[in-house]
């Protein structure tokens, strides 16, 4: 099933490579705020696959929201959030595993409403790896031209100048919305398709020092509510009939 991105297309935006990215698996999320629906691209297939696998551990069940700032985005996926104290430090709770960085500019990129991976700072990781199971949901700001322009020096000075905002990603920030500085150093794997009022009034919540939300806001359950086809069945390898023996030959 091809999904049009609702943040992008459905305001009558008719460029082509910003509506390529497609969608065979959601995941909705049940929180005290409301309900969350994810679409996963399928051009991300590793972070989608680890997402999927997580979500049916139930990995995501009743984690917080542990790290909210406004106007830009709000995280979870903190595994030691699930019994976390309050004012407890976090955002350090991972699984023992990363994944390859998935970038796919200029058709996936930081506008808002997408989902992407968190991950360990670029002199612990050059890679930008993505972690196992934080990940954050933008929300950002609109950007003019100006604010755009010195994205793009800022962006050229971080990735060596090989990260470029096409005309198209700079009239969707300046419309949209998001955080064009991230492009091309964490994973966009996927958007949220239902829930972006619950979005939004998490990101404007009161927070401490630590950017942790003075309320708990939590993930009640997380459940793949459309997941990949199964594969199709192997058929059995016809069994081969037994081969006789051969008769002794008698000595003379």
């Amino acid at each position: 099933m091809k999904r049009i991105s609702i943040l992008a297309c459905a305001l009558g935006l008719a460029w082509s490579q910003l509506c390529a990215q497609t969608s065979t698996t959601e995941v909705l999320f049940e929180t005290t705020k409301g309900n969350i629906r994810i679409a996963l691209y399928d051009e991300t297939p590793q972070h989608r696959d680890n997402f999927l696998k997580l979500t049916k551990m139930g990995s995501y069940d009743s984690l917080l929201f542990h790290r909210v700032i406004k106007d830009f985005m709000i995280q979870t996926g903190d595994i030691f959030s699930k019994h976390a104290k309050p004012g407890q430090l976090l955002g350090m709770g991972d699984y023992d595993y990363t994944q390859e960085a998935e970038f796919r500019l200029p058709q996936i990129f930081h506008r808002r409403g997408v989902v992407a991976a968190a991950r360990e700072g670029d002199k612990k990781n050059p890679e930008r790896r993505s972690g196992a199971s934080q990940f954050y949901i933008v929300w950002g700001k609109i950007y003019d031209d100006r604010r755009l322009d010195y994205t793009q020096l800022k962006l050229d000075s971080i990735t060596g100048g090989q990260v470029k905002l096409t005309p198209e990603m700079r009239q969707v920030y300046k419309t949209i919305g998001g955080t064009p500085h991230l492009d091309g150093q964490y994973t966009v794997f996927g958007e949220i398709v239902e829930g972006m009022d619950v979005v939004e009034a998490i990101q404007g919540v009161a927070v401490d020092k630590n950017d942790r939300p003075l309320e708990d806001i939590r993930i009640l359950k997380a459940t793949v509510t459309k997941d990949l086809p199964a594969p199709p069945a192997t058929k059995p390898a016809p069994k081969q009939a037994p081969k006789r023996k051969a008769a002794p030959r008698k000595r003379r």
